[in-house]
């Protein structure tokens, strides 16, 4: 894949904070080691569109403290992340995995033969709004999504269903690199979907009696969401 090519992840290039707060976080914090760095360091060359490194590490603190047995991750892409959390887990935890285009899936099977892990992760491949209908309910410790940002308004209630109470929902790249504040007329027409989905989503997880959350900057925005109670109904 040419190194060349920069929309296939601008918002790796595009963080919240400072730049030199950015490079710190990145080159300072504690790296990975063995065959995961190396595909890390794969995607960062190639302008694979994998989680930053300041999430990295908040995803090993994370679940440190966490603990889940069983991860439902929303947008596989090359494998990385879902890999990462696999590793994070133990023996006896389990990531499953969603996506819907062929060459990430194909990516993907390939990081998790060259890490040997493919008895702990479990890669659905289709569209998330059906795939989402037929899992369990409560079924999930943990679900990180990192998808299409339009969607993450629509997949939020079956998100919900799934997740356990006490447990934790995890969104990627929430935040448009700060555009998520401009007026809708200052967003370029093909991010506007975007920047309606993200705001419409913001606006309801924020507002949410049921539901705690907390924004944090990193890479281009996370958001952690604790589901409060065992039935969550949206308007």
């Amino acid at each position: 894949m040419p190194a060349d090519r920069d929309n296939l992840n601008p918002m790796m290039n595009r963080p919240v904070v400072k730049k030199e707060i950015v490079d710190y976080m990145r080159t300072n914090q504690k790296q990975l080691t063995g065959e995961i760095a190396t595909i890390q360091q794969e995607a960062k060359e190639r302008n694979v569109p994998v989680i930053p490194h300041e999430t990295v590490v908040f995803l090993q603190f994370l679940l440190g403290q966490m603990k889940p047995k069983n991860i439902l991750e929303i947008g596989t892409a090359i494998g990385f992340s879902s890999s990462l959390m696999a590793s994070l887990i133990g023996k006896d935890g389990h990531v499953t995995t969603i996506d819907r285009f062929d060459v990430m899936i194909k990516n993907a099977k390939k990081t998790y033969e060259r890490l040997g892990n493919q008895e702990q992760i479990t890669l659905l491949e289709g569209e998330a709004a059906d795939i989402l209908k037929t899992l369990p309910d409560k079924a999930y410790d943990f679900v990180f999504m990192d998808s299409a940002k339009s969607k993450y308004i629509v997949f939020l209630p079956e998100i919900m269903r799934v997740l356990k109470k006490g447990g934790v929902l995890m969104v990627d790249d929430i935040l448009q690199a700060g555009d998520i504040l401009k007026d809708i007329q200052d967003i370029k027409r093909n991010q506007r979907a975007i920047h309606r989905g993200l705001n419409k989503f913001l606006d309801t997880v924020n507002a949410h009696l049921d539901l705690t959350s907390s924004i944090l900057p990193l890479g281009d925005g996370v958001i952690l969401i604790t589901k409060e109670k065992e039935e969550i109904a949206f308007d």
